[in-house]
């Protein structure tokens, strides 16, 4: 005799977060597509290959900071309020130096000629990396609400799938990275 666990309908909150992950993933897909369609077919340089340097430590720290978020979530799950609000701020901490990676190579592609009306490439360039950077930043004011909650006490294990779900925006943000890193400093240059 083989007992069957009854099927649950998922919770609101997880079709949600579901439903937007594969909304943005198509958004994405239409903006590297057009990344990718464009390469090469600037009339005028700069072109990525004099310009642009991959940003290995910004994509270190993004990358790291699922492994934190999973962390503050395991914590928070297991009522380690402490350990979760440690692992939350590593996030954001790790977020933010990514973020001024990108803001740092922004400045260096400006003094260097590049914007956003410069040619095919820098329209490209700055919408598609751009548009993750916007991702990022909603990403880092909803961990830093969470983490303005939790410093004051009012988060605890019950709202661990809240956080979890949050999470999930932060490694579809993560995993974004990982197409939008290869499309423009590896496939693109």
């Amino acid at each position: 005799m083989s007992t069957t666990e009854a099927w649950e309908i998922p919770s609101r909150g997880r079709m949600a977060m579901l439903g937007l992950i594969v909304t943005e993933s198509a958004f994405f897909a239409i903006f590297v597509v057009a990344y990718l369609f464009y390469i090469g077919k600037s009339l005028s340089g700069p072109t990525p290959r004099d310009v642009l340097e991959p940003p290995i430590g910004g994509s270190i720290a993004l990358l790291s900071s699922s492994i934190t978020v999973a962390l503050a979530v395991r914590a928070l799950r297991g009522g380690r309020v402490r350990a979760f609000r440690a692992w939350w701020l590593a996030t954001l901490a790790l977020g933010l130096g990514f973020l001024i990676g990108t803001a740092r190579e922004w400045e260096r592609l400006i003094a260097r000629g590049v914007t956003i009306r410069t040619n095919l490439f820098g329209t490209t360039y700055y919408t598609l990396v751009g548009l993750h950077a916007a991702h990022v930043t909603i990403g880092l004011i909803l961990i830093s609400l969470v983490l303005a909650f939790a410093l004051r006490g009012y988060v605890a294990a019950p709202e661990a799938e809240r956080t979890e779900l949050l999470s999930w925006y932060w490694h579809f943000v993560d995993g974004v990275w990982v197409v939008v890193f290869t499309t423009v400093y590896v496939i693109g240059r």
